[in-house]
This record gives structure tokens, sequence and C-alpha cells, in this order.
């Protein structure tokens, strides 16, 4: 048992482990009376050594506690006492916490109370064990067995954050070029101090144990804003806290307190002992987005947009290097870039023309070419309103001025489908029977602009346009205005 150690007999004693002066002191007195005691008794006494008994004066360093005929039932005890607290922690090899000394001293009677020494001693005597402790600068150790769940703890805090794949490819420097994500260090934001020391068992902790005990670190007081939606239950339950707890750190409020956004609020978070600091190098292919070029035109109708070009996504292979905290990302630099695929611009046309919506009282033909099929006039039993053109070069009905579209769609009356627009000098004209329409109500439209297809929709006898002209509300006869 390694409490042998700090047992020690006066006989054995060498000058550099002698006990403090004043037990030196004690000892010399007790010889001293054990010396006048055979000078009483006499020659005839001293002859007689088969009546003398030894005692022994127990010493706990310097601390005096009592006489024993039998030594070995104290070591016993004390043996008995480092078994018991031995079978409560695994692997942990125990020591007691006191120097214990014996002083023999030869006596006539033996006035010693064994029991009472070894009563005393197992109220006072503690159970230690060596020990190796982890500290960073001034902040708590914590304490391991030895110096190898030492490096076990330190190892495993770093395995916190990084694949055990990962560590060891780092520290054997075979690190695989192809792979995505390169491991670059992981340090701790201080250096680890290990040294010897006794504790208590029950303070000694698990190489797991003290990478949680490392990470989770001492409480400090912290500043909370208050955000939407938050009330005390959620503050506290974010901050693992108890309400209560949380109302003690902020004794201006309490329970019915109504928060409000960006107020301040007390809480307390674990701050680490010691932080681990990752660093990697990241490649990726990431898109390199089209730019969009706008090219104005002045002959394209305002508001009009034609696609000259479509866009395409390029792509480039890039290079970060990236800092994590404790597993929290906290930069994020370009190393490196490439563009691999160059992006193709989306390009597109975009109308300025402003179309004047009065017209100018200048009429255009409403066609490309064609003949006058039919004329204003009675024309089977009615008026005919209108003139009707045939055969023209390609089937597109313009606009016969500038103006605004009042109605586009399809009439009921016989006219198929028609569109109405407003010259805004006076002047309106109708055009029916289209086969299709590209205007639509309140479009503003230009002299010869297109607003549709000729066909023979309504009633008709076939493919034409029926043209009416009305000046304020009274009709025109086409044929005078070209």
């Amino acid at each position: 048992m390694s409490w042998r150690n700090s047992v020690h007999s006066s006989k054995e004693e060498s000058p550099n482990n002698l006990i403090h002066k004043s037990v030196n002191l004690l000892k010399r007195a007790a010889m001293t009376t054990l010396a006048l005691s055979a000078l009483t008794i006499g020659s005839a006494a001293a002859n007689d050594d088969a009546k003398l008994k030894t005692v022994y004066h127990v010493y706990m360093g310097t601390e005096y506690v009592g006489s024993v005929t039998d030594k070995s039932a104290v070591e016993k005890a004390i043996e008995s006492k480092l078994d018991a607290e031995e079978e409560k922690y695994d692997s942990i090899e125990l020591q007691i916490d006191r120097e214990i000394s014996y002083i023999p001293e030869q006596v006539f009677r033996a006035s010693a109370d064994n029991e009472k020494v070894i009563e005393l001693l197992n109220q006072s005597v503690k159970a230690e064990a060596k020990a190796v402790s982890i500290s960073f600068g001034d902040k708590p150790a914590v304490l391991v067995k030895d110096e190898q769940e030492a490096e076990q703890a330190l190892k495993k805090l770093k395995l916190k954050f990084v694949s055990e794949e990962e560590l060891k490819e780092l520290e054997e420097g075979t690190e695989d070029s192809n792979e995505d994500t390169k491991l670059i260090s992981v340090k701790l934001s201080e250096e680890a101090e290990l040294k010897e020391a006794n504790a208590a068992p029950e303070e000694i902790k698990s190489a797991d144990e003290a990478v949680e005990f490392l990470m989770k670190g001492t409480l400090e007081e912290k500043k909370y804003k208050v955000q939407e939606g938050d009330v005390l239950g959620s503050i506290a339950q974010k901050h693992e806290l108890t309400s209560g707890k949380l109302l003690e750190l902020n004794p201006e409020l309490n329970e019915d307190s109504v928060l409000q956004i960006d107020d301040e609020v007390n809480v307390t978070v674990f701050k680490p002992l010691v932080n681990v600091t990752v660093e990697k190098e990241q490649s990726a292919v990431e898109t390199v987005p089209y730019e969009k070029e706008v090219i104005e035109d002045d002959t394209l109708n305002k508001g009009d947009i034609k696609v000259k070009q479509e866009g395409q996504d390029g792509e480039k292979a890039i290079t970060y290097l990236t800092t994590e905290e404790n597993g929290t990302q906290v930069n994020r630099i370009v190393k490196d870039e490439k563009v691999t695929k160059e992006p193709v611009k989306y390009i597109v046309i975009k109308g300025t023309k402003v179309t004047p919506s009065r017209g100018s009282g200048s009429f255009s033909w409403p066609t490309n070419g064609g003949y006058v099929s039919s004329k204003v006039g009675q024309r089977w039993g009615k008026m005919h309103k209108g003139i009707d053109i045939a055969r023209p070069n390609n089937l597109t009905i313009k606009s016969i001025d500038n103006g605004t579209v009042v109605s586009a769609g399809w009439d009921s009356g016989g006219y198929g489908n028609k569109v109405v627009i407003d010259h805004n000098n006076g002047y309106r004209s109708v055009y029916a029977h289209l086969s299709s329409i590209s205007v639509s109500a309140g479009q503003t439209v230009s002299a010869g602009s297109s607003i549709g297809n000729m066909g023979k929709t309504g009633q008709s006898t076939g493919v034409h346009l029926h043209l009416e002209v009305y000046k304020n509300g009274a009709m025109v006869d086409p044929l005078s205005l070209f």
C-alpha cells in the first residue's frame, strides 16, 4: 500500500526525514521522563529488563494523537480505510494525506489506548491520490489520474470538433489532396500545463469528464437583448435558467413585467476554460451569376422588351480558408478562385420610343396594299358605314394615326374581332373582322403600328378589313382622308 510511505518509526529516521522541532522536543521530554523513572527505581530494577514494555507514541504530522501498544493495529486500520475507499474508485491508487510517525518508549506500566488512537486517526486521516492537473493560465484546473489520461483528455477535446481520421491525417501529414475539405490546424487557445498533484479521489475526473468540465467552464454574466416574441420564460429556457433565477439576476423585473424589443436582460452563460480553434481549407465549385445588360432602343415603343441574348450562369473553382472556434465559424477568407466556365450575358432591348396618343391628323393606309372592295353607301338595302379592303400584300392591320385603344375584342353585332381607336383629336377609327388582335384597351398606338391581322370573323363574306371613321361622333368616308 502506498500509505506506508507516510509512516515512519523513530529508529528508521534519517536527518532529512525528521519532523518539526516541536515533535523532537516531545520525544526528548518522553525520553527524559523515562530516564528519571529509571534513576528512581534504582539499579536493581534496571537489571529486570523483562518487566519493561514498549509503547508507541503516535504523531500525525506534528500533532500528537496518543499511545498504542501495537502499531500494526494502527497500520491495519488505516489499510482497511484505504481498501474501502479504493473500492469506490477504479484504477486509482490511494494514500493517506498525513504523515504518521511512531516514537517507541520502554515503560514498566503501559498507559495506552489503541482503540481511541485508531478512532481519532480514522476521523482525521483522509485518503488521497496522486494525480495530474490540467490548467490553462490562472483558470481553474481539472484533475485526472495520470499524464496519459491528461493527454487523452486533450485529444478528446480536439475530437469534439474534428474527426479522428482528420486529426490522425493532420498529425501524420497524410491529408488526401483530393478531399474538398483539408484540415490545416487544430489548436487550443492557451497552452495546457500538466503538473503532478495530490487530490481527493472524488475530485479526479475521467478524460471524458475533464473535457466536459473544460468546455462547460464557468458561469459568466452576460446581457441579452430582447427580440420579437421573447417573454421571460423563453429567455430563461434559452439560457438554461429557471424563471426564478432569471428574476434573481434582474431584480427590477417581476413575473408580470412586459418586455420591449431591444431591452437588455441579465443572463448567465457558461464560458469555456479553453477554446478549440480549427483552421480548414475548403474547396468548392460555385455559380458565377450572369450579368444583365439592357440596351435602349428609341425605335421600339416604350414598355416593349425584346431578348437579344439569353443569359447563362458560369462556374468558378474557389478555395476558402475558414476559422472555427468551438464549432462556430468566426472567419472565412478567399484563398484562391478561378473561373472555369465564363457566364453568358443576358441582353435585352428595351424600347424608349414614346408614342403620342394624340393623332397628327395625317392618316396612313391601314393595310399593306390591297384594294377597296366596297365603299361607303347603301348596300343590300342598308347603309354600309365604312370601306372594305381586300387582297393586301400581307394580313397585317395598322392604326391609321396615333391614338389610344378604346376597346379590343369580340363584337356580337356582326363585326367579329373589333378594335376601336380614339385619336384624341375628334377622330375615332373602327377595325372589324380581324382574325387576331395584338393590342389591348388603354394601350397607346402610333400611326402605322400593328394592331392585329386581317380575317373574316363575324358577318363576313371573305377575308377583308372593314374600316369605319368618325369625327366628333359623325360618320366620315375613310377614302376622304387618304
